[in-house]
């Protein structure tokens, strides 16, 4: 039997590319998964009625829809945090509700939604946010407030890996770099610029990013905690 048979995992942001590989990762792995979509239905329903999981509309820039979704799948054992948006172009042009918007679901909703997984999470829980290499690293211009919303995850995994610690909860960041999902497609407009700064040059897999969270939510992970993972072909090397 699977050491995650019979475990509650909730994803936050499932329905689509990493979000999904990391659903389908879990419930192979025999793990009770919760996720929420938003703004893809038919996704969401697609996948859960492949793998078993349960999907639920939860807006995650709504900080009380967010919250509630989490609190009535409750206990948690294992939290991960996908949800993302990113907002690019000139920081003189770009509209300030966009930016707000992303730092609504970037970084608001993670510490909130967090905050709630953990009141009923058992001793010894998991919390998995999937952050960026942009965090660590800037390369291009205009997606400042991207960049600032992967770096803010970053010093609330080490907070929160100090204030949970006594309860061996482990907080740790994924930080993937360019990786093949509809949003960021390898053969995309911009995937000769990413190659450019990569190590091996081709775009990474939203399983790739699966595994290494179900090594990190696992077993031999007990004593990893506050760190940041990065998986990115070199990209930040």
């Amino acid at each position: 039997m699977s050491y995650f048979a019979g475990k509650r995992v909730m994803v936050l942001g499932g329905s689509r590319g990493i979000g999904a590989a990391i659903v389908s990762a879990f419930s192979q792995a025999e793990a009770e998964v919760v996720f929420t979509y938003s703004g893809s239905k038919d996704a969401a329903a697609s996948l859960a009625s492949k793998t078993g999981a349960t999907a639920v509309f939860a807006d995650a820039a709504d900080r009380s829809a967010a919250v509630t979704a989490v609190r009535n799948a409750g206990p948690i054992e294992i939290f991960i945090y996908n949800a993302g948006v990113i907002v690019s172009g000139d920081p003189l042009a770009v509209s300030p509700d966009d930016v707000d918007r992303l730092i609504d679901i970037n970084v608001r909703s993670p510490y909130h939604t967090a905050v709630e997984a953990v009141r009923s999470m058992p001793n010894g829980g998991r919390l998995l946010f999937i952050g960026s290499v942009h965090g660590d690293r800037m390369p291009f211009k205009g997606i400042t407030s991207y960049g600032l919303s992967k770096s803010a995850l970053q010093g609330m995994t080490r907070g929160f890996a100090r204030d949970f610690g006594h309860r061996e909860i482990t907080v740790n960041v994924v930080q993937p770099g360019p990786t093949d999902t509809d949003m960021n497609p390898a053969t995309g407009p911009l995937a000769e610029q990413m190659h450019a700064q990569m190590a091996i040059k081709k775009h990474g897999t939203s399983e790739d990013v699966a595994q290494l969270c179900l090594y990190l939510a696992g077993p031999y992970a007990s004593g990893i905690t506050g760190a940041m993972h990065t998986i990115d072909g070199g990209f930040g090397a």
